[in-house]
């Protein structure tokens, strides 16, 4: 897994080392790591360092000295460095001293550069970019290299309130910090130097694709269509049939256990997958281990039932879609489940369940309603949030767009809810099914590979779960 920890959780770390080492040598650790990023970004994009040009742009504290000091570094590389000062009242004066000892120079405006590194705010830093800041960084054409954070934005939410530097590259030091994933359109690539930091346990995580490729659920030699769990669908309407094969196909390809689906378009269903079972009502349908409800299933008191009897089993249960709309006005039929509750909203479905949106602070408000209705939580999302009632927090980049087509959520359901019936814990099923979903997306976007995407629907991401199992599969070889 891979680990991001708050600022505080960082100042923490740094801690003892500011205490052990002497005066600035932390500093100057961060900045030699910076500047050989930047050297590295020089060399790809220009073919050479010695006479390249870099802009610092130089604010106040420590992240206007990191900056500082990786001047004074590239300068012994024969860069010229032109230093940008911000706040010329309360800039790092040892840094300063080291870069005019060095040869370079401090200059009044953003001149040409063939990258231009933003030491302006670090990761204490609240609120979008001051008007004078703001209209620098809005003046610059050439790449940005970000020191711990991009400028403006948030370190621990990922929000850009307002003005905001947008990098190609960050570098951060010691440990990912939250908007290294919250907000990676705004980080560009993410690059981290050690500075010998001893961390606790991080504030969030990631699954790498090979974690996901070892928990995912392959039938073994003792295994049988039951024992690899048996996931019941209750999706699609007259209105909405596609939303029951969407569900479905993405359950029939997410393990090999069974597929029971309970709902109007059963015919269709059938038709397109002949090993799922369908019956017409929940009396009927036989053994289930885990429930889907909700997609394209209609609000209406009928459906509001069905939705109502599906939580009262001690069954883990999938809530999406229109089952979220019904939920929203019966937020007890969740209260004091034992079984597992797995709520999937999207933005709009979030503030119909608790009446506000959950931006700026999206991991803040998927942990709240987590805790307080006892059940995990996936915000959909680019940075995809899952949250346990106990505070465990995964966030998941997409890593794209690829997926913000109509019926996606539909296929992320049925995912979901093969993974619990499977046996496995709500949140690590959320964590690797938000995975294996997004891989699948950028699978049928790029087609047979190539450096160009093509816009998709949801039924090729559906067919591309295979694919991406075996990719996440094959890595931990």
């Amino acid at each position: 897994m891979r680990g991001y920890y708050t600022p505080e959780q960082i100042r923490n770390a740094e801690a003892p080392l500011l205490n052990s080492l002497p005066n600035g040598v932390l500093m100057r650790r961060a900045a030699y790591g910076l500047a050989t990023v930047v050297a590295g970004e020089l060399a790809a994009r220009t073919g050479g360092v010695a006479g390249r040009r870099v802009t610092i742009l130089v604010g106040t504290g420590d992240n206007g000295g990191d900056g500082l000091w990786t001047g004074t570094y590239l300068r012994r590389r024969g860069v010229s460095v032109s230093a940008l000062l911000l706040d010329p009242t309360r800039v790092h004066a040892e840094g300063l001293a080291a870069l005019r000892a060095s040869g370079g120079r401090v200059v009044t405006r953003c001149g040409p550069a063939d990258i231009v590194v933003d030491a302006i705010v670090g990761i204490s830093g609240k609120g979008p970019l001051r008007p004078d800041a703001a209209a620098v960084v809005e003046q610059i054409t050439a790449p940005i290299v970000a020191v711990d954070i991009p400028s403006g934005v948030d370190a621990e939410t990922g929000a850009a309130p307002g003005p905001a530097v947008t990098a190609d590259v960050t570098v951060t030091f010691g440990a990912r910090k939250p908007v290294h994933v919250l907000a990676v359109p705004r980080c560009g690539r993410i690059e981290l130097v050690d500075i010998g930091l001893e961390l606790p346990a991080p504030a969030m995580a990631s699954l790498e694709p090979a974690d996901v490729g070892r928990v995912w659920p392959i039938p073994t030699a003792a295994d049988d269509k039951y024992s690899q769990g048996v996931v019941g669908v209750l999706a699609g309407s007259a209105t909405f049939p596609g939303a029951a094969l969407l569900c479905v196909g993405a359950a029939v390809a997410a393990t090999s256990g069974m597929v029971r689906y309970v709902g109007s378009a059963g015919a269709e269903v059938v038709s397109h997958y002949p090993e799922v079972v369908a019956a017409p009502d929940l009396d009927t349908v036989g053994r289930v281990q885990a429930w889907v409800v909700g997609p394209g299933f209609g609000t209406d008191e009928e459906s509001a039932e069905i939705v109502r009897r599906v939580l009262d089993t001690d069954l883990p249960v999938v809530v999406d879609a229109d089952a979220l709309t019904v939920l929203a006005q019966n937020e007890g039929w969740v209260a004091g489940r034992a079984a597992p509750t797995l709520l999937t909203p999207h933005a709009g479905e979030f503030a119909r369940l608790t009446g506000s949106d959950p931006a700026p602070d999206r991991v803040g408000s998927v942990r709240d309603l987590a805790a307080r209705w006892g059940v995990t939580v996936l915000l959909k999302g680019r940075a995809t949030i899952v949250a346990d009632a106990d505070g465990t927090t995964f966030v998941s980049d997409a890593g794209g767009s690829a997926a913000s087509t109509a019926g996606s959520g539909d296929v992320l359901s049925g995912i979901l809810g093969a993974l619990l019936a499977s046996g496995m814990a709500p949140s690590t099923a959320a964590a690797c099914g938000a995975k294996v979903h997004a891989l699948a997306a950028a699978r049928a976007a790029h087609g047979s590979g190539g450096e160009f995407a093509a816009p998709i629907s949801a039924s090729p991401l559906c067919e591309a779960i295979p694919d991406a199992i075996r990719t996440v599969r094959s890595l931990t070889l």
